[in-house]
């Protein structure tokens, strides 16, 4: 999927956001759920903000939440899930189409299997959005898994009245990406185009606590070791040029060793540590800044 523009954007170009502003009431907020999502910690992300950027980029966009809650005027937005950026594109384009094809579908155990055995390359982009949101608001835990293969493999789950067709949110997200790039891509692709001044916010799949808590398969390529020593690299590069950085990932001996040089913030967040979903508790995650 290539890169798609809905308004010319150069390089170093717009004013400068404040980003002090973010957090008022009335804000879209994410059309999925999507793991390790940064709802909860936005305070805390609030708090370490850049005083001020050109541009805005998000290489790992998952459920966007920091996006819809800083409303940056000029973003970059990008993620390796192609399902994932599928649904964004559709949203900014197509969004009274897609909320049609959402209306299609219910809230049924047969259904759900049916709508998921679908291979979605066969479908357009807007059925194809659909059947990613309804998937992922209906089925267990809001979970996005793959199989070995590719295939999305999350069983039914058990909601009283999933909201998987929330129109409001969806319009309101619809008009926050109208002046935003969407585009599939690897997080590297961030180094082609941000320069000093813009902000660069990566939220990486976690490098996990213990094997049980292991989470890597959010689309058909996985993120493990030799990922994050190149996403420390690509922080450090930045860095340099005099972009704003911040990155979000476990509270582990490695990430504070290997951003040791950098500012790190300890946040807490609320999160499930294994698969039974009773087994929550308060875990420890970093912020690491550039500036």
């Amino acid at each position: 999927m290539d890169a798609t523009q809905p308004t010319a954007m150069e390089k170093g170009a717009g004013p400068a956001t404040r980003a002090r502003g973010a957090g008022h009431p009335g804000k879209a907020k994410p059309f999925v759920k999507w793991a390790g999502g940064k709802r909860q910690l936005l305070p805390a992300i609030r708090a370490n903000l850049p005083e001020e950027f050109a541009r805005y980029f998000e290489p790992f966009v998952g459920g966007g939440a920091v996006f819809f809650d800083l409303e940056p005027p000029c973003a970059i937005l990008s993620d390796a899930n192609a399902e994932l950026i599928n649904c964004y594109l559709a949203v900014r384009d197509h969004v009274d189409e897609l909320i049609r094809a959402l209306r299609n579908h219910v809230y049924e155990k047969e259904h759900y299997y049916r709508i998921r055995a679908i291979a979605p390359e066969t479908l357009g982009e807007v059925e194809r959005a659909a059947r990613t949101i309804f998937l992922n608001k209906t089925g267990f835990n809001g979970l996005y898994r793959v199989n070995s293969k590719g295939v999305f493999n999350v069983p039914f789950g058990r909601y009283a009245n999933p909201n998987f067709c929330d129109v409001a949110n969806l319009l309101g997200c619809s008009a926050r990406l109208k002046g935003a790039e969407i585009s599939r891509r690897r997080f590297e692709q961030v180094l082609d185009e941000a320069l000093a001044g813009d902000f660069v916010y990566f939220d990486p799949p976690y490098i996990p606590l213990s094997r049980t808590s292991s989470f890597t398969a959010y689309s058909d390529l996985k993120f493990e070791g030799d990922d994050h020593e190149r996403l420390a690299r690509v922080f450090e590069e930045l860095a340099g040029r005099g972009v704003h950085v911040m990155l979000s990932n476990s509270d582990v001996d490695w990430v504070r060793k290997r951003y040791a040089r950098f500012r790190v913030a300890e946040v807490l967040a609320m999160r499930q540590v294994n698969s039974v979903s009773s087994s929550r508790g308060l875990i420890g995650e970093l912020l690491v800044t550039s500036y």
